[in-house]
């Protein structure tokens, strides 16, 4: 939305950024699930393919509810974050198992950083519009992704402990 004239407007234009950012990122995250090695780090990516499903459906239902045009903006920011993932974990991967499943959860948890920052930034909007409804769906987002990182935090340090270290 080109010179947004209200805060209203604004919150409209990131939840739009963030639906195009989910569908940007999930089909990264489904790539990348594929090349996976480490079981739980492939069920963990498949998993969250279906949470980042179920966000983009709540952008557009919240979209919906405030009177918002239900539509997505490209996002630019996890494009670039998109084309980075697919270069590290395609390509350019490392052909040693443990160091691609590295590879793989820093990229994800790079994209999801993204998703912190904007369902956040969202829901900061939506509470200053006096929105909360809207707070407490974004928020229980917000926690959703929290949570994945921690978890992919966790298979991160036993993946670079298993990788070839030299």
């Amino acid at each position: 939305m080109p010179n947004p004239d209200s805060l209203k407007a604004v919150y409209f234009d990131e939840m739009k950024d963030l639906w195009s950012a989910n569908d940007q990122m999930t089909r990264a995250v489904q790539a990348m699930a594929a090349k996976a090695h480490d079981p739980k780090l492939k069920q963990t990516l498949e998993a969250s393919v279906s949470g980042i499903t179920k966000h983009r459906d709540t952008l557009k239902s919240l979209l919906q509810e405030a009177g918002g045009e239900v539509a997505k903006e490209h996002c630019a920011g996890m494009e670039g974050l998109v084309r980075e993932a697919m270069k590290h974990t395609g390509d350019e991967a490392p052909k040693n198992a443990d160091l691609l499943d590295v590879e793989i959860i820093a990229q994800y948890q790079r994209m999801s950083h993204y998703g912190i920052a904007g369902f956040g930034t969202a829901t900061a909007y939506a509470e200053a519009l006096g929105m909360k409804e809207h707070v407490g769906k974004l928020k229980a987002i917000v926690s959703d992704i929290y949570k994945a990182d921690e978890y992919a935090s966790a298979l991160g340090e036993k993946a670079a402990k298993a990788a070839p270290q030299g």
